[in-house]
């Protein structure tokens, strides 16, 4: 029960912790309170819908009533399983654009720019383009993650691309690689047919070697001796016990469940703390504070010809796409079918990138049900920088009580004019020459949804999350009263304890967070090894020409 690192969370940083501190010959604990990924449910890609609609695998979190989006609640999956979040997500794989990172360094996360992280994107990649184009030297091809791209088989995919470049707008082979901004394939965490998650790819290596052990349990509380977290309290088995770390603690137990264990352990807002009765180890006000994450939407359109996956909503067919799967690793189950995307800038004098799409070739929700029967396809959309802000506080002093989580969605009138700006843009992009074949007429929000009041009213009853919370444990200077994590991801205040997740975000980056988060974890392996950090890079990304002479 004793290791020189104890980390909390077998999630995406957590896992490639454990690979690179094991590796280095450190002893390792990992505390996890989730059970085994092993399952059809997660390992098959198309199956992506189930794991985070199941309580077996999910913590099950929702928000607050959010009062700008009619008092709803909304869901906020996090994995409570072997590879966390990546072993319930939708596999998709962006790394964040270069401006965002430059952004993070800016705002006193030094040591963090897009020439600092790249090459940590490359250790921790094994790259595999399909044959579908890219520039190989702007990526990693020996890393434990695989990333890999759908086959793009159906029309539509190619649809979408062409459309986006019929509207004006950019097109990229490799959005991860020297230039995010444009149209064109997606990746994906897939390999040989199966989801290669931090589990698959981290975890799994790592817990061969007879340096590194899981243990099954719900961390309670950090233990603080004379200012120094020196191990974990957790309860299993109906037992309380400790888990002592010689070197160091590191919490990598996700952007909501880090910020809470924070805050049983004394470390947080005074004031909130003396609420629940918590003794005050470190009086750090923004724990908790920061929370932000990315809302979309699905517009959604009626197929004129039966070429989409509905054709494949049946029991019948499902059985026959999870038989082949299972015996062979092939087929529809083989993908996420999230094959094709864009990042797009909303406006002139935008900078990078500010809208994200995700296209489908089917109608469907996140929950698996279908918006209207017949065939269909759709466009997720969502602005990328919001600047509304919420925070994860302690609804009580019970570890095993969910935290209260308010994202304060859509709480400035800029939300609300870059999302009516979204479904613009997008109905202008489905009303292209390249879709004409394959349009009949419009789902949702349907052409009776024009005006600003209505637009509005459909945000509100509709806009759901993309799943993506960070920033609850804000990296900066030692020096900045609001920051929770040095450069080195240390807590400030604390001697021996560390975060590494996708918490620690100074600003949510361009895309989903499953990449950073593991690049996160690769960086601050670094830290906790005392080794310096790899060398920045000299690749200069893309950016547009109306900024290209801009100041980086």
């Amino acid at each position: 029960m004793q290791a020189d690192f104890v980390i909390v969370g077998a999630g995406s940083a957590g896992c490639a912790m454990a690979y690179r501190l094991a590796e280095a010959g450190s002893s390792v604990i990992v505390i996890e309170h989730g059970g085994t990924d092993v399952g059809p449910f997660i390992q098959m890609p198309a199956a992506l819908s189930y794991p985070m609609n199941m309580k077996r695998y999910d913590w099950g979190f929702s928000s607050e009533p959010e009062p700008h989006l009619n008092n709803r609640r909304l869901a906020c999956p996090r994995g409570k399983v072997i590879g966390g979040s990546s072993s319930i997500n939708g596999m998709v794989y962006v790394r964040g654009h270069a401006m965002d990172f430059d952004h993070w360094a800016e705002q006193g996360a030094d040591g963090w720019a897009y020439a600092d992280v790249l090459p940590y994107y490359k250790r921790l990649e094994s790259w595999h383009d399909g044959g579908h184009g890219g520039d190989p030297a702007w990526r990693g091809t020996d890393g434990p993650l695989h990333v890999s791209r759908g086959p793009r088989k159906n029309p539509l995919y190619q649809a979408f691309v062409n459309a986006g470049r019929q509207a004006g707008y950019e097109a990229t082979d490799d959005y991860n690689g020297e230039k995010q901004e444009g149209f064109g394939p997606m990746e994906q965490t897939v390999w040989e047919g199966r989801r290669w998650s931090a589990a698959n790819a981290y975890l799994r290596p790592a817990l061969k070697r007879e340096n590194c052990e899981l243990i099954n349990g719900l961390a309670q509380r950090i233990v603080i001796e004379e200012g120094r977290a020196t191990g974990v309290e957790i309860r299993r088995g109906g037992r309380v016990e400790i888990v002592t770390a010689r070197r160091e603690v590191v919490l990598a137990a996700s952007s909501i469940n880090s910020p809470k264990l924070l805050m049983l352990s004394g470390i947080g807002p005074a004031a909130h703390l003396a609420e629940h009765g918590i003794e005050i180890a470190a009086n750090r006000p923004g724990v908790g504070q920061n929370l932000q994450d990315h809302l979309e939407l699905y517009l959604q359109m009626a197929a004129s010809q039966p070429i989409t996956l509905y054709k494949h909503w049946n029991l019948i067919s499902k059985a026959m796409i999870g038989a082949q799967w299972l015996f062979t690793k092939t087929g529809m189950g083989a993908s996420n079918q999230f094959e094709s995307t864009a990042f797009i800038r909303s406006q002139p004098g935008v900078p990078y990138p500010d809208i994200q799409y995700h296209f489908l070739p089917i109608a469907v929700r996140y929950d698996g049900k279908v918006a209207a029967e017949g065939h269909g396809f759709q466009a997720h959309v969502g602005p990328m920088r919001s600047p509304s802000r919420g925070a994860v506080s302690l609804a009580s002093n019970d570890p095993a009580a969910a935290p209260k989580i308010f994202f304060n969605y859509m709480s400035t009138e800029e939300d609300w004019v870059d999302f009516r700006r979204c479904i613009r843009l997008t109905r202008e992009i489905f009303a292209q020459d390249a879709f004409k074949p394959f349009v009949k007429s419009e789902i949702q929000p349907g052409q009776a949804v024009q005006t600003d009041d209505e637009l509005d009213a459909f945000i509100k009853e509709h806009a759901e999350s993309a799943y993506h919370p960070c920033g609850t444990c804000r990296m900066g200077r030692a020096d900045d009263p609001n920051a929770v994590v040095d450069p080195e991801a240390r807590v400030i205040g604390v001697d021996g304890l560390r975060v590494a997740d996708s918490s620690i975000f100074p600003r949510i980056t361009n895309g989903n967070l499953n990449a950073p988060s593991i690049m996160v974890g690769e960086k601050v392996s670094d830290h906790l090894l005392g080794r310096d950090p790899l060398a920045r890079s000299n690749d200069v990304p893309w950016v547009h020409p109306a900024w290209a002479t801009s100041q980086r």
